[in-house]
């Protein structure tokens, strides 16, 4: 069994910090979410992954490299530009070859991993499997009917009345049945050929296709909302590590993560949170569900609810929170802004605000 992974696509709901970073490589807890991914397709007992990229390729390359790291054999397939999930199975198909596989969104999370669905699959190989959950607005979703017996009959894509609540999670498992249905289908209104309609194809052929509804937790995280929802998900989960330095002057309270070569100087740091190595907080608070990366000052400020990725600086601005802010950014005090902020910040980025 083979693995498919999509990391191509714009990341255009998490601009501006997109503009110069894959979103699958935006990090939760200091990790980048396409690595959660591949350390659950590693976890069910799947070592052959195929990526596909797009525009971040050489970005894609450089993090996951050969796959090595995850226990994994990576083979990269560029994709032009992002036609739908659909053309990514169908671009992918010399590389799947007569193999199972599963096909994961590299920037879906989801706690648990996939180890028993891929599990189930295996027990049952039916010629499609999907995830489904239960989603209060199934509008930006693909959504799913099911019958009385729970059978899928009907998929939707983004449909403007959604038939029920149950949106398909970025998971899905094919047997080499899925090829013909997408070389059978047509590019949707978008100009996008949707796997669901591949899998309602497989549906109207009589073809085997069961679905999970997981009541773990999953998000999408294309958007800076769901993004910190994530990060405090998983910040809540880890334990306490004090691999840095906290000098007598600080306090940290809770589950705080201080990575080797951090620095906490007259400080307080509630957790859960995790400074990342080479970061000095200094004369500051750093607050719960908050994630700083490498080699990032945080002086005389508070921060709280937030992702600071690498190489950030954050000097005198008072308090921050529900905020995330790329690489290289500098903050610094400036006249006549309040002194609550919500940020949404580029990479490179340098701003002045008033504490």
């Amino acid at each position: 069994m083979k693995a498919l992974v999509l990391s191509g696509g714009a990341g255009t709901r998490l601009r501006p910090i997109t503009h110069t970073s894959a979103k699958q490589l935006v990090p939760v807890a200091n990790k980048p979410v396409l690595f959660y991914g591949l350390e659950s397709i590693a976890a069910a007992g799947i070592t052959e992954v195929g990526v596909i990229v797009g525009d971040t390729a050489e970005e894609i390359r450089e993090a996951v490299g050969d796959g090595a790291q995850f226990g994994l054999d990576v083979t990269y397939i560029p994709q032009d530009r992002p036609l739908g999930l659909a053309h990514a199975v169908l671009i992918a198909r010399e590389y799947l070859g007569d193999d199972d596989f599963v096909m994961y969104l590299g920037d879906n999370f989801i706690v648990g991993g996939i180890t028993d669905l891929v599990d189930e699959f295996r027990a049952h190989r039916p010629d499609a499997q999907i995830l489904l959950t239960r989603v209060p607005d199934p509008r930006a979703f693909g959504v799913a009917e099911l019958d009385a017996a729970g059978q899928v009959v009907g998929l939707e894509e983004k449909p403007s009345e959604p038939k029920s609540d149950l949106a398909l999670v970025g998971v899905y498992l094919f047997t080499p049945a899925i090829h013909d249905a997408v070389r059978a289908i047509e590019p949707s209104w978008r100009g996008e050929l949707e796997i669901t309609h591949a899998i309602q194809r497989l549906i109207d052929v009589r073809a085997e296709v069961r679905s999970t509804i997981i009541k773990g937790y999953w998000k999408d995280t294309g958007n800076v909302t769901d993004m910190l929802e994530v990060n405090r998900t998983v910040l809540e989960a880890m334990d306490e590590r004090i691999d840095g330095t906290v000098d007598e002057a600080s306090e940290v309270v809770g589950r705080v993560v201080v990575e080797k070569g951090a620095r906490i100087v007259n400080s307080r740091v509630v957790g859960p949170a995790i400074i990342g190595h080479g970061t000095e907080v200094i004369n500051s608070y750093v607050g719960p569900f908050t994630s700083v990366a490498e080699n990032c000052r945080i002086v005389d400020s508070e921060l709280e609810f937030s992702i600071v990725l690498r190489d950030s600086s954050i000097d005198g601005v008072g308090r921050i929170e529900s905020s995330l802010i790329g690489r290289h950014v500098e903050l610094t005090p400036a006249a006549g802004v309040p002194s609550a902020h919500r940020l949404v910040l580029g990479d490179h980025s340098k701003v002045q605000i008033h504490s």
